[in-house]
């Protein structure tokens, strides 16, 4: 029996979240059920983190210990014949035995997507976020310099348990285009529940002059609440979980 830690990438739209719940279709059942099919027996695989229904990866990590007999990329080609279209195994790899994605990680990747344009556009809103008025970039770029560092973010997400810490270090943020997409790039050790969504709608704000940066400024010290808002799911993905040089 090894652990093995694969690296998942997956469309969410079809998918409510992660983390398994009843007979909803979620990504750990989808893998749990094409697990089976290659005889594993445990109750429960680990994975990095809970994306939220809807919400997109790349660089999903689980783990789970399995008796594979075949070589690791094998084992990725085996358990992509048992997933459904929308999910995929990249990479496949031994690892020590004590090996937690979610607890073993140093920092996360997410990106969100978002384009402007007053029409309604179907095939580009199934994986980016259309907004109107359009957004200033130097705006959003100053908007998002004011998030690194190490703050309490309660302003724009909840912990994932009850009296958690609310304080998270963010390590790099960055606004870009990306063909005619407009792209936000956000690395932290964690986040919060709905972290960078919030963090998304506020900056669009700040972006469309409707909100100043100091406003951004004062919630991150917590003298000021910020307006209601939650950018949509579809624009965000995960894009890597990193660790240690050893994993």
């Amino acid at each position: 029996m090894e652990r093995y830690q694969v690296i998942l990438a997956y469309d969410g739209t079809d998918f409510e979240g992660f983390q398994r719940q009843g007979r909803a279709r979620t990504v750990q059942s989808v893998t749990e059920t094409a697990l089976r099919g290659l005889g594993w027996q445990g109750n429960t695989i680990l994975s990095a983190g809970r994306t939220d229904s809807g919400v997109h990866a790349f660089g999903q990590v689980i783990a789970f210990d399995l008796d594979w007999n075949h070589s690791e990329l094998e084992l990725c080609h085996a358990l992509n014949a048992h997933l459904p279209a929308d999910i995929a195994a990249q990479d496949a790899r031994q690892t020590r035995p004590d090996f937690h994605p979610r607890y073993d990680a140093r920092q996360r990747r997410y990106r969100y997507r978002l384009f402007c344009q007053d029409k309604r556009h179907p095939l580009r809103e199934r994986l980016a976020w259309r907004v109107w008025p359009a957004v200033e970039l130097d705006l959003l770029q100053e908007a998002a310099a004011c998030l690194v560092g190490r703050h309490d973010f309660a302003a724009f997400g909840t912990p994932p348990r009850a009296n958690g810490s609310t304080i998270r270090t963010v390590q790099s943020t960055a606004w870009q285009y990306l063909g005619e997409d407009i792209v936000f790039d956000i690395t932290a050790n964690a986040f919060l529940y709905h972290m960078v969504r919030h963090l998304v709608s506020t900056q669009v704000l700040v972006g469309q002059g409707k909100l100043s940066l100091n406003a951004v400024s004062a919630a991150l010290e917590g003298t000021s609440q910020l307006p209601p808002g939650l950018a949509p799911a579809h624009g965000l993905a995960l894009l890597a979980v990193e660790y240690g040089e050893e994993l």
